[in-house]
């Protein structure tokens, strides 16, 4: 019988589990050895030990408790699935309660003698970008630091990124930099704020003379960034706001590939038709999502520059394809179209909607790598402004 089992350290092996590891499960009756020997107490397991093993070591990995370790060694896919889910909102709000009490300590130490920034651009140029990237500021109150507008400025001048992690835009405006690279995150009231003192600007100088575009084009702004004080002018107008205390997370990850790595599928829109048809109830499908009934819009990108909105009827039933075995991929999600060159991807309708609007213009670029991967808006004619949407599983 010995010889048909896996040692402890075998199984060690195997699973990436530690000895050590693997008896803490035998006791917490996690993962049980198939045969103990009375005499040694050395402990056997089977082959199909292995699996669940690997799980188990994967799951310990990214902290799961230990009573639902035990729960999805025993579970079906599906439970196992809203395991994970449950976690992962667990692990994110453990990392909203880091994040402020991170910033209270901040609070705590003697301030460091800030830098000074200066940046001049024009109002047009900033009002565009602010435009581009308000729709996607988030609104969560336990995750405070989406809860702004980024303002990253490099010597090459200033990007603006916001985000609500199912969705992400960014603009760039150019701009005279003088000073060290600072990133600001700058409360949302301010924003507004600023976009409103900006539309003024553009009104008075219209008002004197000048149309609205020239008037907007010609308005200079003036930002000096000292620490947490943001003092933005206007035309002579001044506002002053002092910066949310957080770190805003690192987007660069994120951000669509360029050049010869760039996307697999670029496919251009009529953002006139596309919005028409979304705003007209275009097709969707349904699907479940912790509990809930949601919609999903899908769009099909196909070649050559082929882009449709998809129904129930042009996608297979969920329930009658094999479970893909691994969190996150819906089943089916990756297949193409019938000719084999279609990419189809799963969005919220309302987000691709804000998404078009705050891109504005008639044509629009669409981009794909995957169904799995981010959909990116942009216009053609602004490489420097788009935003990201994250897949619906299908």
């Amino acid at each position: 019988m010995d010889s048909d089992l896996r040692s402890i350290g075998e199984l060690a092996r195997a699973s990436g589990l530690t000895v050590s590891a693997l008896r803490f499960y035998d006791a917490a009756g996690v993962l049980v050895p198939a045969w103990v020997d009375p005499v040694t107490g050395y402990r056997r397991y089977t082959d199909d030990q292995v699996a669940p093993a690997r799980l188990v070591a994967g799951l310990r990995r990214v902290g799961m408790p230990v009573a639902e370790i035990a729960q999805a060694v025993r579970a079906e896919p599906a439970l196992v699935h809203r395991l994970l889910d449950t976690h992962l909102r667990r692990l994110e709000q453990g990392l909203a309660d880091a994040r402020r009490e991170v910033s209270r300590l901040r609070s705590l130490l003697p301030a460091d003698q800030p830098g000074i920034t200066r940046l001049t651009l024009t109002g047009a140029a900033l009002a565009a970008a602010v435009d581009a990237v308000r729709f996607a500021v988030g609104t969560d109150p336990t995750v405070p630091a989406l809860t702004g507008v980024l303002f990253d400025v490099t010597d090459s001048g200033l990007e603006l990124v916001a985000t609500d992690r199912h969705r992400l835009a960014v603009a760039t405006a150019e701009a005279t930099v003088h000073g060290p690279a600072v990133r600001t995150l700058l409360p949302l009231d301010t924003v507004d704020a600023l976009r409103h003192l900006l539309d003024a600007s553009a009104s008075a100088s219209a008002g004197a003379g000048a149309g609205a575009g020239a008037g907007a084009d010609r308005a200079v702004v003036e930002l000096t960034v000292s620490g947490s004080s943001l003092v933005a002018d206007v035309a002579g107008h001044e506002l002053r706001a002092t910066a949310l205390p957080y770190d805003f997370p690192d987007y660069h990850a994120l951000l669509p590939r360029s050049g010869a790595a760039g996307p697999t599928r670029r496919v251009p829109v009529d953002a006139e038709w596309l919005v028409t048809a979304l705003r007209a109830g275009g097709p969707t499908v349904v699907r479940e999502y912790a509990g809930r009934s949601l919609p999903v819009t899908v769009l099909g990108l196909g070649l050559p520059d082929r882009l449709r909105l998809l129904g129930p009827d042009d996608l297979p039933d969920p329930d009658d394809l094999p479970d893909p075995d691994r969190p996150g991929l819906a089943a089916g999600a990756d297949r193409a179209g019938e000719d084999g060159t279609e990419l189809r991807v799963g969005v919220n309708g309302e987000y691709l909607l804000d998404a078009l609007d705050a891109a504005g213009g008639r044509h629009l670029t669409l981009e794909l790598d995957s169904p799995l991967t981010p959909l990116t808006i942009r216009r053609p004619d602004d490489e420097g402004a788009f935003s990201i949407l994250m897949p619906s599983r299908l």
